[in-house]
């Protein structure tokens, strides 16, 4: 039974509205949802290159340790299980970690133990691993791996780097196979079209749809790292 809020002393004018209103949201979700299922009925993507990651210590409070180095293979846990990957805009260029970057990380940090249930997840940025480290700890990310991409040209080779080496946020994600292959299944970029220059990954955080919820909108705010 579809339950519709009617509200004492509500206008016939915002009743109609809203209705209206509800009737699109319908429209967009049903869209939505056809959207989805054709991302997921992509043909198998390209084979990739096992790209090679620093890594450090899983344990955020160990120090500065040694890294180790990580090929993308080795970032899938177990067979049938996807990889995705958000390409931090830190390092290079982007000399202090991106605060829009940073406000969706604080929100995966939240989630990422459910992620876990059914999918992989990494975090990979141009920083090295001790600045990454660093910077985790103070926005208290202990749910999260964080990667260094080092010298391999992973993030240029996905779009989320050029060659001078400025920055882009951009989620990507990977499949691989029984033989070990790892093929590349989707990859989406803030920038989709002329006119659509910041929203192409919307839907990686929940702050953006609340905001939109209410009567202004997102207006003019734009996150910061300083609370």
């Amino acid at each position: 039974m579809v339950r519709q809020t009617r509200l004492v002393g509500e206008s016939a004018e915002y009743a109609g509205a809203r209705e209206a209103l509800r009737l699109a949201e319908i429209e967009l979700m049903r869209h939505r949802e056809e959207v989805a299922a054709r991302r997921r009925a992509l043909p198998p993507g390209p084979a990739v290159d096992d790209y090679v990651f620093l890594a450090g210590p899983d344990d955020l409070d160990a120090g500065d340790a040694p890294v180790r180095e990580v090929p993308l293979g080795a970032l899938f846990t177990a067979p049938g299980r996807p990889l995705i990957v958000y390409h931090f805009m830190y390092g290079k260029l982007q000399t202090s970690p991106c605060p829009m970057c940073t406000m969706w990380i604080d929100g995966y940090n939240g989630i990422a133990h459910h992620v876990a249930r059914t999918a992989d997840f990494v975090i990979a940025a141009a920083a090295d691993p001790s600045a990454l480290r660093r910077y985790a700890r103070e926005r208290g990310w202990h749910r999260l791996r964080l990667l260094s991409c080092g010298d391999s040209t992973f993030k240029y080779d996905l779009g989320s780097e050029d060659e001078e080496g400025e920055q882009d946020s951009t989620v990507s994600v990977f499949t691989r196979e029984d033989d070990g292959t790892v093929r590349h299944a989707y990859s989406a970029h803030p920038r989709m079209a002329d006119d659509i220059r910041e929203r192409g990954i919307d839907l990686l955080t929940p702050v953006w749809h609340l905001l939109d919820l209410t009567p202004r909108g997102r207006g003019d705010w734009y996150p910061t790292t300083d609370y």
